[in-house]
């Protein structure tokens, strides 16, 4: 008696994708676990201490930059009512010269409401390339000028 052989069926040409979600999560997974985010590095200042007492500083060691917006800004020397106006690109060299030429020189950035941020930043970024370490940061205040 001749034994009879079955024939295999054919193989199926569809991939399985019995799995496919369990590698799509473990893939899922492995990335979120792996993934550095950057971090906001903001401004890097190192704030005074409370100081207990008020010091008088004399109004010839301090140089005024206002950051109107739009990359100008006004330059106010001393106590002097007289204000000149600058691009911020140009705050550098002007701070560097009076910096050169005082310096115990107090260097104020004050920021309009109306200035954008970023305005006060590339201000701030050009006084401190200058080399000024004594720097202070105020609201413009109208109503007092």
């Amino acid at each position: 008696m001749a034994q009879i052989l079955k024939r295999k069926s054919r193989v199926s040409d569809e991939i399985p994708t019995a799995s496919m979600a369990d590698i799509a999560f473990l893939l899922l997974i492995f990335f979120l676990v792996t993934t550095v985010f950057a971090e906001d590095r903001g401004l890097s200042l190192v704030l005074p201490e409370k100081a207990t007492e008020e010091v008088e500083v004399n109004p010839k060691n301090i140089i005024t930059f206002y950051v109107v917006g739009n990359g100008v800004v006004q330059l106010r020397r001393g106590d002097s009512p007289d204000k000149q106006t600058i691009n911020y690109d140009q705050t550098e060299a002007v701070a560097r010269q009076e910096l050169a030429a005082n310096p115990r020189l107090i260097v104020s950035v004050k920021t309009s409401p109306d200035a954008k941020y970023v305005d006060m930043v590339n201000v701030l970024d050009e006084v401190k390339l200058a080399g000024a370490t004594r720097i202070s940061l105020q609201e413009w205040d109208r109503s007092i000028e």
